[in-house]
């Protein structure tokens, strides 16, 4: 064959392969393991995911989560850890989610990244960011579409249904990492850290299982040797590790980008949620038994330090519940001074009330202009008897209310809404005598887009055109809020 003719067939092939590679992404990807890691019906795989969450109780997260470690064994084994995990983000305002799983069939080097299309599941349709995997494709020779590393290949997958059922309106970006060096691993978190930029709407999660075997004790020594090397983000100690055989993870290179990733971004907390094995699951801890572990952890940034310790939250909530019940009883406010200088300072606050689960009213001062305890000791008393929305409440209904409170930073003004960080920021917008208020939560409560945030803020509190957030005319003020309810606080 000639050179020309030799280099015809190299070029048709390569175009044959750029053709069934993107005709293989662009379509609907059936579920591979429904029926057997999970249920197949809907009904039975919901029921299940719902009784998972509920038995699930993490410690609560201060800092925004950035990243879970999940398992993704069948569910009967370890679908509760990961339901620990899953708990902590239920209705975050996440709009992308960069799923990590490993090849268990198909041998190949670098990353494969799902370009465009729909992942599939029982309970509905999940779209792949195409935007988002494009940027990370045509970058590096090792990080590129592999078709076949997905074609049987459940790590991803085992993830989608518990997405699914803890948020809405996001997209995801389905990777599999088959063998990686070390450097691979940083260019890989490289390119993810350039993708994400300023985003605070990406989750990472990490699909991996923990210590595969044939011995209950090596699995409880072995796991333990590599969740202390997780909490102390030592992706160098997990990599050679895993290359050394003193630590076990099929998804470990995942977990090694991950946590490159996350030190480069600025997050340098990982909370250890949940950790069981196969053998603690089925009761069955002899020796030559196969024996799985699982890990649910959650890496996360600090929240920063409080305006408020312990102590003075709990006063705040108390000094709200006694003003409401002594207002229902006599008709007048509660005379109470509090010794701490803190509560004395000039700041704003919203008190919210809350029964069943539903608001049962929510009034606030967005500046303040008394000292803070007599802000949430008005505001309570105008929760209680002045929302609008409400009929006011009675002495008798107040032993089943909860109460939170939010204390306000100051305000500052803004000039792109690019910067209002949906879940971290309450925002405030004003246009000539109309103006409405969100606080952070609600971004939380709803699963908003930041579209639909400021959109229902400007149409439905401030009672303007939902684009008048677009107007340069228009207002935007941000601020954050430290919320604690009695709840958390055991009351």
């Amino acid at each position: 064959m000639g050179r020309k003719s030799q280099a015809f067939g190299i070029s048709a092939l390569i175009l044959f392969l750029l053709f069934y590679a993107a005709g293989y992404a662009a379509g609907v990807k059936e579920p591979c393991v429904a029926g057997t890691f999970y249920p197949e019906g809907p009904a039975e795989l919901s029921l299940m995911i719902d009784g998972f969450l509920e038995k699930a109780n993490p410690e609560k997260i201060e800092g925004r989560i950035f990243a879970l470690i999940s398992p993704h064994a069948g569910y009967g084994y370890s679908g509760q850890v990961a339901a620990f995990g899953y708990k902590l983000i239920k209705n975050c305002p996440f709009k992308t989610v960069v799923i990590l799983g490993t090849s268990h069939h198909y041998p190949f080097s670098g990353a494969s990244i799902y370009p465009e299309g729909i992942f599939k599941t029982p309970l509905g349709q999940i779209a792949v960011d195409n935007e988002f995997s494009r940027k990370l494709l045509g970058r590096d020779p090792e990080i590129s579409f592999t078709p076949q590393a997905f074609e049987d290949e459940h790590s991803v997958e085992v993830q989608l249904p518990f997405l699914q059922k803890t948020l809405t309106g996001f997209k995801i970006v389905p990777v599999v990492l088959g063998d990686c060096s070390l450097n691979t691993c940083k260019k890989f978190a490289a390119l993810l850290k350039e993708t994400i930029g300023e985003r605070k709407d990406v989750l990472v999660v990490v699909s991996t299982d923990m210590y595969h075997g044939y011995d209950y004790e090596q699995a409880s020594v072995m796991d333990e040797l590599t969740l202390g090397a997780i909490e102390k983000l030592d992706s160098e100690g997990i990599y050679y590790g895993i290359r050394d055989e003193k630590m076990q993870m099929c998804g470990g290179f995942g977990v090694v980008s991950t946590l490159i990733l996350a030190k480069e971004l600025g997050h340098d907390k990982v909370e250890i949620l949940k950790y069981t094995n196969s053998a603690l699951v089925t009761g069955n801890r002899k020796k030559g038994i196969w024996t799985v572990g699982y890990a649910s952890c959650a890496i996360d940034e600090p929240k920063g330090e409080s305006m408020l310790n312990k102590t003075q939250r709990k006063e705040l909530l108390k000094i709200a519940r006694d003003s409401i019940e002594t207002y229902l009883r006599t008709g007048k406010k509660l005379q109470v001074k509090p010794a701490d200088p803190l509560l004395s300072r000039v700041m704003g606050a919203f008190v919210t009330l809350n029964e069943d689960g539903q608001l049962r009213g929510c009034i606030g001062n967005l500046t303040g202009s008394e000292p803070l305890y007599l802000t949430v000791r008005d505001m309570a008393v105008e929760a209680a008897t002045q929302d609008p929305r409400f009929s006011p409440l009675s002495l008798a209904e107040l032993k089943s209310i909860g109460i939170e409170v939010s204390v306000l930073s100051p305000m500052g003004k803004i000039t792109d809404p690019d910067e209002i960080q949906l879940g971290v920021h309450g925002v405030l917008v004003r246009k000539g005598l109309r103006s409405g208020v969100f606080l952070p939560q609600v971004a939380a409560e709803t699963g908003w887009s930041k579209e639909e945030f400021m959109s229902n803020l400007c149409l439905h509190k401030a009672g303007l055109p939902e684009d008048a957030w677009k107007d340069k005319s228009t207002e935007i003020y941000i601020f954050t809020a430290e919320v604690f309810s009695e709840k958390e606080a055991g009351e």
